[in-house]
């Protein structure tokens, strides 16, 4: 299950937050999401973990919880929606 984890702080790296979710099961990924730009966190990431139950536990547990100074709100993650799908527009060209 992938979970989406935000109110980050800028100084939240991926293996701070892949300590604290392996305290409820195995972590088989950890991204936290860095600005092109500035190479600065944009203060939200995901994390993935293999066992749904293990990941349900994480998210009871984690959202809400304090996590360098900030308390930190953690989901389910939704399906990525296309932004350029051209059928839902009407393109007047």
């Amino acid at each position: 299950m992938d979970i989406y984890v935000s109110n980050l702080s800028p100084t939240v790296l991926g293996e701070d937050l892949k300590k604290q979710f392996s305290k409820f099961g195995v972590v088989s990924s950890v991204n936290v999401i860095i600005d092109k730009y500035t190479n600065r966190s944009k203060g939200f990431g995901f994390v993935t973990m293999p066992n749904d139950t293990e990941a349900e536990k994480a998210i009871q547990e984690m959202n809400g919880s304090s996590l360098d100074g900030k308390a930190i709100t953690a989901n389910k993650a939704k399906p990525r929606e296309e932004k350029n799908d051209r059928s839902s527009h009407n393109n007047r060209w």
